[in-house]
């Protein structure tokens, strides 16, 4: 077999395209509080993004996703999201991920927002993401990969304690939430506040708090009002 049949290929026989040069161009550009949490993704293994509704966490998530992935720095994007309270969606019609289609919407989404639309419907079929629902992760272990655990919130003690045991190694974990958007019965039940607080007393992990609102400037008063009604 000739040299140059296989100056292409490594030797699992898998291509072995050289990584981009230059930073991946982006169709929206990270705030400086984005580009602050961005290096704190980078430089740690599990990273909890904490903020209200509109603060472009699941944005953030993504975008060092993709940019991860097409620099070749990781295989895969795996994503989670909790459904409902009880993670039943066995009832719903299709395979798994027409079952899993609406709640997917936002990621997907930020997605075809963050860069070119070829681009990213290729990478929803070649098998580069892979959406797993949270009752599906158990025994999993993530190589090479990074994932994205949104609306982390409405995830338990019990749940979020099996999806960070997930992670293996060269991989990365970006895990979102908003403390007031919890939507399980007992809010005291969320895993995500005790997640947030481990975050600064465990070594490779860390969290940022994005403040900014990328959504209409309405929304920002309107949260404070329901705050108050909450409290």
């Amino acid at each position: 077999m000739s040299k140059n049949k296989n100056k292409n290929s490594n030797s699992n026989g898998s291509s072995n395209k050289r990584k981009p040069k230059g930073p991946i161009k982006f169709q929206v550009q990270l705030n400086d509080e984005q580009k602050i949490a961005k290096q704190k993704i980078i430089s740690n293994a599990i990273t909890v993004l904490n903020g209200k509704a509109g603060s472009g966490k699941t944005l953030l998530a993504c975008q060092v996703a993709l940019d991860m992935l097409f620099r070749k720095d990781v295989k895969k994007i795996i994503i989670t999201r909790p459904t409902v309270s009880k993670e039943e969606i066995g009832f719903l019609p299709g395979d798994l991920r027409e079952k899993m289609e609406p709640w997917m919407q936002p990621i997907y989404s930020n997605f075809y927002q963050l860069y070119k639309k070829e681009k990213i419907e290729k990478i929803l079929t070649d098998g580069s993401v892979e959406i797993v629902p949270v009752a599906f992760m158990r025994g999993r272990t993530f190589l090479d990969s990074f994932v994205i655990v949104d609306e982390a919130q409405n995830c338990t003690h019990e749940q979020t304690e099996m999806i960070v045991s997930r992670l293996g190694i060269r991989s990365k974990m970006v895990i979102c939430g908003d403390n007031q958007q919890v939507d399980l019965k007992q809010k005291q039940d969320s895993g995500f506040k005790f997640i947030l607080s481990a975050s600064k007393k465990v070594k490779d992990m860390d969290s940022h708090t994005l403040i900014t609102n990328h959504r209409n400037s309405v929304v920002d008063d309107l949260l404070e009002e329901y705050m108050k009604l909450h409290n």
